[in-house]
């Protein structure tokens, strides 16, 4: 069977950087269960899944830009240090704030100046060119 939107796919995969850092896999735990067409997983991996069927091993680099973006400047914002708690007053702590539209969102210590801190709230992997290897599983 032939991956379409609208079908239930499996897949395996491992992650790299252009580095060659390994990010994820889920090679040796459950498959990735997902719907085509329903963006549940990123774009660019989801447009090199189209066509293919099980048994389908197959190389795809992705962008950032249909990955998990490119690094935004509006990403990054200064407060003050007495607005972050305690234990999120130094370089590389994570917090959680609240969007605008009520989501909730990640970010990162990455600088302290005075009584300013400089908070990264680009998705972790923003900017980066992904490398997935695949296999495919299962199409229902």
């Amino acid at each position: 069977m032939t991956i379409i939107a609208g079908k239930t796919v499996s897949i395996s995969y491992t992650l790299t950087l252009n580095n060659g850092e390994m990010i994820d896999s889920n090679i040796e735990t459950e498959p990735l269960t997902f719907t085509q067409g329903s963006n549940e997983i990123i774009p660019g991996l989801e447009n090199a899944l189209l066509g293919r069927k099980v048994g389908d091993t197959f190389q795809v680099s992705v962008q950032p830009e249909n990955g998990y973006g490119v690094v935004s400047d509006e990403a990054f914002i200064e407060v003050p240090k007495e607005h972050l708690p305690p234990e999120a007053r130094e370089i590389g702590a994570q917090l959680t704030a609240v969007g605008p539209e009520g989501q909730e969102l990640y970010g990162v210590v990455i600088e302290m100046v005075e009584e300013m801190a400089k908070l990264d709230f680009n998705h972790p992997l923003a900017g980066e060119v992904l490398h997935f290897d695949v296999t495919i599983l299962g199409v229902e």
